[in-house]
C-alpha cells in the first residue's frame, strides 16, 4: 500500500496550489485536517474533487451541469460557485455498498491495472469519482540488512505533489452521517525509480493532467484517462529522492524533519561533527587531560579484543558479507514499516556468555552450560576444546 506522505504545510498553502493555476472554491471538513509530515492509512486527509462529478455519480445534478462541466474545469472562474473543491476524507476506500467498515479489505491502494483492464470493486468509481490526492512527497522503504531505510519522493521544483485517487461516500449501518473515503491509485515505476520500488503512486505534474483526471462528465474511462495512469515521465517537472530519518516509520510520529536528507538535519550527521569540531577547537587542553583517563589499559585491551573476535568471526561465519538490500513492498503492504524505529530486543543472555564457553574445559556441553550459571568468574584456560568450538557455533547460530 502507499505507506505514507507528508502534507505538513498550512491549510492556506494546500488550498493555493501553488503552480497548478487552479482556484478551490471551498473546503469541506477543513478543520478535520491536521497538517503533519507523517499521514498513514486511516487517517483524514484532504482530496480534491469535482463539486458535481455527474448525473449518474451520486443520483443529484443536472444534464446541463454535466454538459458544461469540461469548459467549467478550463475556466474556473467563470462560474459564481467554482467546480473544483477540497474534502477532507478518511484514507481506505469503503465502497458505498458496504454495512460495516472491513478492516481486513486492503483499499489503500488501487492498482491502475485493474482500472484501465476493467471488473473488480473500481469498475463503479473509476468513470465517476475520481480525485486528486495532494501532498509534498510520498515515503518509500528500502531494506538492508535488518535497517529499513525511509526515502522521501517530491518534486524537484518544490510544488505540492497531486496523487490520482478514487474516492466513495457511504452511511455505515447504526450511523446518520456519511463517510467520505478515498484511495490512491498505484502504477509501475519508471526506470529511474526501480532499484527503489516496483511500484509509485500516478502523480498528476500538471494542470492539464489534473483536469483531465477530475473530468468525470462522461462518467466513463478513457483512452486519456489510460496514458495518465502511465508510470511516471514528466521530464519538465523532475522528482528527486533521498534518504531520511527511520523515526518516519512509526505510526503517530511527527516531525519537520522527517522530509529532510538525514545530512540536512539539525540533529543529523553533519550537526554532530559540526558540534565535535568547535568543542575540539574551545577546550584543546581540557581533551588532553582527560584522554589518559578514559583510554583503556593495553593488557585490557587485548584482553577485550581477544574476548570479541571469535564471537564475531563464528557467529555470521563471513566477517566481510555484506548487508542484503531488498524492496518493501510497502505499496501493497506496510506491515514491515509499521515498527520501525522501536527499541531493538536485548541480545539473550546465552550470546553473552559464548566468549567463556570458548575459553572453558573439555567437559559436555551440559556440563559447560551449569557451570557457567554458578561461576562467579569465567576460566582462565586458554586451551580451546573441539567440544567448546561446537558450542560457539551452535549459540551463533540461533
Amino acid at each position: 500500500m502507499c505507506g505514507r506522505f507528508s502534507l505538513g504545510i498550512p491549510h492556506e498553502d494546500i488550498e493555493q496550489l501553488h503552480g497548478y493555476n487552479v482556484r478551490i472554491g471551498e473546503w469541506v471538513g477543513r478543520a478535520q485536517f491536521q497538517p503533519r509530515h507523517n499521514v498513514a492509512p486511516r487517517s483524514q486527509a484532504p482530496v480534491i474533487r469535482r463539486r458535481n462529478p455527474g448525473p449518474s455519480a451520486s443520483g443529484s445534478g443536472s444534464a446541463e451541469g454535466s454538459s458544461q462541466s469540461a469548459q467549467k474545469d478550463k475556466d474556473d472562474t467563470s462560474s459564481s460557485e467554482p467546480e473544483i473543491i477540497m474534502q477532507t476524507m478518511k484514507w481506505g476506500l469503503i465502497p458505498h455498498w458496504s454495512k460495516h467498515e472491513d478492516h481486513s479489505l486492503n483499499t489503500t491502494n488501487a492498482r491502475c491495472e485493474s482500472l484501465v483492464e476493467g471488473g473488480g470493486m473500481w469498475g463503479s468509481l473509476k468513470g465517476k469519482k475520481r480525485c486528486a490526492i495532494p501532498c509534498e512527497g510520498y515515503y518509500e522503504w528500502l531494506k538492508k540488512g535488518k535497517d529499513r531505510l525511509p526515502h522521501f519522493t517530491k518534486l524537484k521544483n518544490g510544488n505540492l505533489m497531486l496523487l490520482a485517487g478514487l474516492y466513495d461516500c457511504v452511511t455505515l449501518e447504526g450511523q446518520t452521517e456519511p463517510l467520505w473515503t478515498f484511495t490512491i491509485v498505484t502504477t509501475d515505476a519508471n526506470s529511474d525509480f526501480t532499484w527503489l520500488h516496483d511500484r509509485q503512486p500516478v502523480i498528476l505534474p500538471t494542470r492539464d493532467a489534473l483536469m483531465k483526471w477530475l473530468d468525470t462528465s462522461s462518467q466513463t474511462w478513457n483512452s486519456e484517462l489510460t496514458q495518465l495512469v502511465k508510470p511516471y515521465h514528466d521530464k519538465d517537472t523532475p522528482l528527486e529522492c533521498y534518504q531520511v530519518p527511520k523515526e518516519v516509520g512509526k505510526v503517530g510520529t511527527e516531525s519537520p524533519s522527517f522530509i529532510l536528507p538525514i545530512a540536512d538535519r539539525k540533529d543529523g550527521i553533519q550537526a554532530m561533527f559540526a558540534k565535535a569540531s568547535a568543542k575540539g577547537k574551545q577546550s584543546p587542553k581540557s581533551h588532553r587531560q582527560s584522554s589518559p583517563l578514559t583510554t583503556p589499559k593495553p593488557s585490557q585491551e587485548k584482553k577485550r579484543k581477544k574476548s570479541q573476535s571469535p564471537v564475531k568471526e563464528e557467529k555470521d561465519g563471513h566477517e566481510d558479507k555484506k548487508p542484503r538490500t531488498e524492496k518493501l513492498n510497502t505499496w501493497e503492504d506496510d506491515g514491515d514499516v509499521e515498527y520501525i524505529g522501536e527499541t531493538k530486543k536485548a541480545e539473550s543472555p546465552e550470546v553473552e556468555e559464548v566468549p567463556n564457553i570458548g575459553q572453558g574445559s573439555q567437559e559436555s556441553p551440559k556440563k559447560s552450560s551449569a557451570k557457567i550459571k554458578h561461576r562467579k568468574t569465567p576460566s582462565k584456560s586458554k586451551d580451546k576444546s573441539p567440544s567448546s568450538g561446537k558450542i560457539t557455533a551452535f549459540f551463533g547460530k540461533s
